[in-house]
């Protein structure tokens, strides 16, 4: 972080920023909003390319946040950006290809910001990356998008706990 009245800066990264980054997304502010973190904490999210750039969430994707209670209309795809390396300080990568991706392209100091989302599930926290990915759903039906829901949330407790250390570190008192 770049001071103490900085936020905490999350990023979750798929490749297009239109099913699961943004699903990875708004998940994510919903879990920090209910663990009392969102004034700490900053979360938003991108695709490694520029396919989808403009394009609002894709329509099954939305189907299941809404099911939860999470509108996702004001989602706008984009691409991610070099200079966000510096500016967050947790990158989400939602699978393989984005992680190796993302870790290629950082500058000097900074592929460590760069993680597995599933690292932080406890069912796959000890397998080694190639096995902690979620395929794209854009490929399948609405069962896929269910199953990128589950994967995805089995990993959020983990995130919370994580950004609760962080943020400890940086010496902001945060009830858990």
């Amino acid at each position: 972080m770049n001071s103490t009245a900085s936020p905490y800066r999350i990023i979750t990264v798929c490749t297009g920023n239109i099913c699961r980054s943004p699903m990875a997304e708004f998940m994510l502010a919903d879990a920090l909003r209910a663990a009392g973190l969102a004034e700490h904490v900053l979360v938003d999210s991108a695709g490694t390319t520029s396919y989808e750039v403009g394009r609002p969430i894709d329509p099954r994707a939305a189907r299941v946040l809404d099911a939860h209670g999470l509108g996702s209309h004001t989602h706008i795809a984009r691409q991610f950006e070099p200079a966000w390396y510096s500016e967050r300080e947790l990158i989400l990568a939602l699978d393989v290809d984005h992680y190796g991706h993302l870790r290629e392209q950082a500058p000097l100091g900074a592929a460590e910001k760069v993680r597995m989302l599933r690292e932080f599930d406890p069912a796959v926290a000890h397998l080694y990356h190639l096995d902690q990915g979620i395929e794209d759903p854009w490929f399948g039906d609405q069962g896929d998008f269910e199953t990128t829901w589950r994967l995805i949330a089995a990993s959020v407790p983990g995130i919370i706990a994580h950004v609760r250390r962080e943020l400890a570190t940086l010496g902001l008192a945060v009830d858990a």
